[in-house]
């Protein structure tokens, strides 16, 4: 495990997300499901943009079913499922990325 997650810059940030989302799993919250979320997962991954590790919009809680889903477990390749929750906040992104 990369030892930023076990800073305690990240378990702050981490509480406060989940706070946020009500520790509830927003991929699930969309279709009406009401699951508890174990996890924080980072839109735009963090081994590819450190800089956003602790950026709240690239933050959302999920649970663990969820979370596996947004990308391979094994390749760590971003699942059509990643992409779309890329693609909500890529305005956030590209605005991050000209102000870099």
């Amino acid at each position: 495990m990369n030892s930023f997650y076990k800073s305690t810059k990240w378990k702050r940030k981490r509480a406060k997300i989940l706070r946020r989302d009500e520790y509830r799993c927003q991929e699930s919250k969309r279709y009406g499901r009401s699951e508890p979320a174990t996890t924080v997962h980072h839109i735009y991954q963090f081994e590819l943009y450190p800089e956003l590790a602790l950026t709240d919009w690239n933050l959302v809680s999920l649970s663990d079913k969820k979370h596996n889903a947004m990308h391979d477990r094994k390749t760590h390749e971003i699942t059509e499922l990643g992409k779309q929750w890329q693609e909500r906040v890529r305005d956030k992104f590209e605005e991050w990325r000209r102000t870099r």
